[in-house]
């Protein structure tokens, strides 16, 4: 059974700032069900943008449904402005998703445990 998203989110948030990098919600989407979004700010202009995984990556060996995410974006990072760019046509397409931006100079999204890579780097 998967978490309901306010919940992963507050959990996520709280993992993120024991990392030591800066966390927020820029957009609030649906509490249970809202897809989610986590924008990597390096904050010297370049930033990443993470998304939902395709369902076929969606699960783990054991069959969990837990959630799973992958860069949405090609390889490497992308200027900020192109990032919000991407988030603007999601929550355009659809207004209930999720956006947290995370601020972190070295890249550390916390992300690593739900991050799958379907021919791609992190």
């Amino acid at each position: 059974m998967r978490l309901k998203t306010e919940f992963w989110i507050k959990a996520y948030l709280r993992r993120v700032r024991s990392l030591g990098a800066f966390a927020a919600v820029l957009h609030h989407g649906d509490d249970d069900n809202g897809i989610i979004y986590v924008k990597l700010n390096r904050l010297d202009g370049s930033a990443t943008l993470f998304g939902p995984a395709p369902p076929s990556l969606d699960r783990d060996a054991d069959g969990d449904d837990e959630r799973r995410f992958v860069r949405d974006h090609k390889p490497g990072t992308l200027i900020e402005s192109e990032v919000d760019a991407l988030v603007n046509r999601h929550r355009d397409f659809d207004p209930d998703i999720w956006v947290v931006e995370i601020e972190s100079r070295d890249g550390q999204h916390g992300l690593d445990d739900w991050f799958v890579t379907p021919n791609q780097d992190r």
